[in-house]
C-alpha cells in the first residue's frame, strides 16, 4: 500500500517528487539525484542532501518505480535461480546477494529449479516476462546460453554470455590434504559429491591431482560416493556407518562438504569412536554452524559472501555496459578447529571398533 500524507477533497494521496520540490524549493532533478544516490550527488552540499532525506522521511515519500522503469526502460530487477532453498551453502550465497542488490537498489525474484530440465528451460522465460534484466545462478549445471546476461556461481561449463564465479579447487584440495598429511594421516577416506552438484567433478579431479603429487593413496575401499539428494547431515551418515561396520581401517575423512562431514562425525560417535582422537574429519564450505559443532569443524572455507557479492557486482557492471569476463576465480582458506588431530595407530582404532562391536 502506498504511503499517503497529502489530502485532496478529504482523501489522502501519495506525495510525489513535485510536492517535495515545492516544499524544499529545490528542483525535482536535484531531489531525484539525492534520493537515487546518483554519482552527481557528491557535488550537492551535504546540508542540502540532509534536507532532502529528512523531507522524504517526514512525508514518507516513495518513488514511482513503474514510471521510472518506463522512463529508463530499466526494471532494476534480477532473477536468481537456485537448485534448492536450504541451509548452508545456498543460504549464505543468497544472503550475500540480497545485501549487495539491496544496497544497489535492485529487486530480485528467487526460483528453485530442483535440477529439473523443464524448469531450467521455463524459468528464464518466466522471469523475462517479469522484466528481469539479468540472471544469477547458484550451483547450476548449464549447457547453453540464456537469453539474458548471466553469472553462474560454481559454474564450470564455458557458455557464451555466461560469467562463471568459481573457487580455486586445486588450492582447496592442497590445503586440506597437506593438513592431514602433516598430522600423519595416510589412510584417508575421500567422500565424493553427488553427481548433480556442479562442483563434484571439478573438486574430485583436483583432489586426485593433488593426492598424486603428494603421494597420498586414494584407495577404492576408502572412496565414498554420496548419492542422497537431501541437503542435511543425513547424507554423510550411512556411508561412513557402512565403512565402520565393515571394519575398514582409516584415520581421517576428507568430506565433500560440511553437511556430509557433520553426518560422518555422528556415525563415528555412534560407533563408539571419538573425533579427533580416533578419526579426524575435514569438511568443505565453512557453513555458519561449522564453528559451533561439537567438536568444531576443521574445514575448507569457501568465501561464499565474497562469491555472492562478486557475482552481483559483475552482473550489474555488465548491465551498465561494463566488461564481460568469462571466469572469475576466488581463493579458499583453511580453517583449523577441533575435528582434526594427530593420526593414531590403526591398531588402537581397530581395538576401539572391536570393543564397540563386542
Amino acid at each position: 500500500m502506498a504511503h499517503q500524507t497529502k489530502k485532496e477533497n478529504g482523501q489522502e494521496r501519495p506525495v510525489g517528487l513535485k510536492f517535495l520540490a515545492e516544499y524544499l524549493a529545490l528542483s525535482p532533478a536535484t531531489i531525484s539525484v539525492v534520493l537515487n544516490d546518483s554519482p552527481t550527488a557528491r557535488e550537492i552540499p551535504q546540508r542540502t542532501k540532509d534536507r532532502v532525506l529528512d523531507a522524504a522521511r517526514k512525508f514518507r515519500y516513495r518513488p514511482n518505480v513503474m514510471a521510472r522503469t518506463l522512463r529508463q526502460k530499466r526494471s532494476s530487477t534480477i532473477g536468481l535461480l537456485v537448485h534448492e532453498i536450504s541451509e548452508g551453502y545456498g543460504a549464505l550465497l543468497l544472503n550475500a546477494l540480497d545485501d549487495y542488490l539491496l544496497q544497489e537498489g535492485y529487486f530480485y525474484f528467487v526460483v528453485s529449479h530442483r535440477r529439473r530440465p523443464d524448469l531450467l528451460e521455463e524459468y528464464p522465460r518466466m522471469l523475462m516476462e517479469r522484466s528481469v534484466e539479468g540472471l544469477i545462478l547458484i550451483d547450476t549445471v548449464l549447457h547453453k546460453s540464456l537469453p539474458l546476461p548471466t553469472v553462474n556461481i560454481s559454474g564450470h561449463t564455458r557458455v557464451p554470455g555466461v560469467t562463471n564465479v568459481i573457487l580455486n579447487h586445486h588450492l582447496a584440495a592442497k590445503l586440506a590434504l597437506q593438513h592431514l598429511v602433516d598430522l600423519g594421516h595416510k589412510r584417508i577416506v575421500f567422500v565424493k559429491g553427488q553427481a548433480f552438484s556442479s562442483d563434484s567433478e571439478v573438486r574430485w579431479k583436483a583432489v586426485q591431482d593433488v593426492a598424486r603429487k603428494m603421494a597420498v593413496a586414494i584407495l577404492p575401499e576408502l572412496t565414498v560416493q554420496l548419492e542422497d539428494s537431501t541437503y542435511s547431515p543425513v547424507v554423510g551418515y550411512p556411508k561412513i556407518q557402512e565403512l565402520l561396520s565393515r571394519s575398514v581401517p582409516f584415520t581421517a575423512i576428507l568430506a565433500y562438504n560440511d553437511l556430509s562431514a557433520i553426518g560422518a562425525i555422528r556415525a563415528i560417535r555412534d560407533h563408539g569412536l571419538r573425533v579427533p582422537e580416533d578419526i579426524s574429519v575435514v569438511g568443505f564450505d565453512d557453513i555458519a554452524s561449522a564453528a559451533f559443532q561439537n567438536p568444531s569443524l576443521t574445514t575448507v572455507r569457501q568465501p561464499l559472501r565474497t562469491m555472492g557479492m562478486t557475482a552481483a557486482r559483475i552482473l550489474l557492471d555488465r548491465l551498465n555496459g561494463g566488461k564481460d569476463p568469462r571466469e572469475v576465480v576466488v581463493q579458499p582458506e583453511f580453517v583449523v578447529r577441533e575435528s582434526t588431530g594427530p593420526a593414531k595407530a590403526l591398531a588402537r582404532v581397530q581395538t576401539s571398533r572391536r570393543r564397540k562391536n563386542g
